[in-house]
């Protein structure tokens, strides 16, 4: 299954973190249409409130969903459904079965309280997962191990979406044993281009964007996400013939 690259557009971050971060329905509508353009086959978005704060409130997400929609952003959009944006497990179901405007995916961290409840719940309203594990960081391998004790029963509508701390490919060795399921590997700011880069090479799928990284592989601040994607595309078609140079 070929997996486009995604674009992380906001993540975690807020308009402290710089020029590059878009923050309201608007901007962010603006930041993935660009983005979109410069190559991007999906967007993941953090839904927010006018305050900045994460939120799965069906009057956060869905207004957000309609703006990136209206605006005419025509690939999968998926949204964050983290502790960040609802501390409760409990909160964090009643939210996503409240809502009225679905995302095509949601994101859902296995290394959280009642992960594998709310991956069940999405998928019943429609919505496909990507179920995110760490690898080599201080989560350790419970992320994985509750991942792999899921009943997946719709790997076609489930993604595994390996959190990388480094690019070491000892981290993604266990991976060939998974269930049938695509896999999207990507790295945090330090890690994010070299994990990008072992993505390549391992044939998986991409993520990328201000939501993970703030700066250019060469240290230079990315000014947006169609940047970060932009650069992104030229680093896969490099490493793509750098290894077709080796095959011969």
């Amino acid at each position: 299954m070929v997996v486009p690259l995604l674009a992380s557009v906001n993540g975690a971050r807020s308009a402290a973190d710089g020029p590059a971060v878009p923050v309201s329905p608007a901007d962010l509508a603006g930041s993935a249409l660009t983005a979109v353009a410069a190559g991007a086959g999906e967007v993941l978005v953090h839904p927010r409130t006018p305050c900045g704060r994460e939120s799965l409130s069906p009057r956060v997400v869905g207004p957000v969903l309609e703006e990136l929609r209206g605006a005419g952003v025509g690939v999968p959009l998926a949204v964050s459904a983290s502790i960040a944006a609802e501390p409760d497990p409990a909160g964090r179901l009643e939210r996503v079965r409240s809502w009225t405007v679905l995302p095509d995916r949601a994101v859902v961290d296995f290394a959280e309280p009642g992960a594998e409840e709310l991956a069940r719940v999405l998928l019943g309203r429609g919505v496909a997962v990507d179920a995110v594990v760490p690898l080599g960081g201080p989560a350790g391998p419970d992320p994985m191990a509750r991942f792999l004790a899921w009943p997946v029963r719709e790997p076609g509508r489930v993604r595994l979406v390996a959190e990388l701390a480094s690019a070491d490919p000892a981290l993604v060795a266990g991976l060939r044993g998974l269930p049938p399921v695509a896999v999207v590997l990507f790295g945090r700011e330090a890690a994010a281009w070299p994990v990008l880069r072992l993505a390549v090479r391992c044939g998986t799928g991409l993520r990328i964007g201000v939501g993970d990284v703030l700066h250019l592989p060469d240290g230079r601040p990315a000014r947006s996400n169609a940047e970060l994607v932009a650069v992104a595309r030229v680093v896969v078609r490099e490493a793509a013939a750098a290894a077709t140079a080796g095959s011969r």
